[in-house]
């Protein structure tokens, strides 16, 4: 849908922010975290994670999707194809990453402590991965797709009547 680099990082960062959003307040549930952190706290890792989740899908994740989904050879044409593909191989990548990102962060907290860091990066994709893959595709993706499109994308089509 976004067609200048502006309209991408206008995009990118609605759906970074809505993402990081429901999957940070979801594993700090899943942790048990999110009673016992302030308010601050919570904020100040969202922002370090949404800064971290754009930077990733702007330079490393969106680049080699959009690269992985157009090559696969279906009908281009067909707009509905081209978002669930783009939105698949998003998802992989960043569920990926993130998940990596968030092993870290629980390590640095001394919450991984005698876990096996195979297993449990291996279980955090999973889990992830089954809360993002429907949530980009059903709630958010369409829920960015209409807000962008209402009121960002028209913004600078609308030309003014004299």
């Amino acid at each position: 849908m976004p067609t200048t680099k502006k309209e991408q990082i206008v995009f990118g960062m609605m759906m970074c922010t809505g993402m990081v959003i429901v999957m940070m307040t979801f594993n700090l549930w899943h942790n048990g975290l999110l009673s016992k952190m302030s308010a601050l706290e919570i904020l100040l890792q969202f922002i370090l994670c949404f800064i971290i989740a754009f930077l990733v899908e702007s330079f490393i994740v969106g680049p080699v999707a959009r690269k992985i989904a157009f090559s696969l050879p279906f009908d281009k044409s067909n707009k509905i194809l081209g978002v669930l593909a783009m939105s698949f191989f998003m998802v992989i990548g960043m569920v990926l990453i993130m998940s990596l990102y968030g092993m870290i962060s629980a390590y640095l907290a001394n919450q991984l402590i005698g876990a096996s860091v195979l297993s449990t990066y291996l279980h955090t994709i999973a889990r992830n991965f089954s809360l993002a893959l429907p949530y980009q595709i059903i709630i958010l993706g369409p829920l960015v797709r209409y807000v962008f499109g209402k009121f960002i994308k028209d913004k600078g089509s609308v030309v003014p009547s004299t």
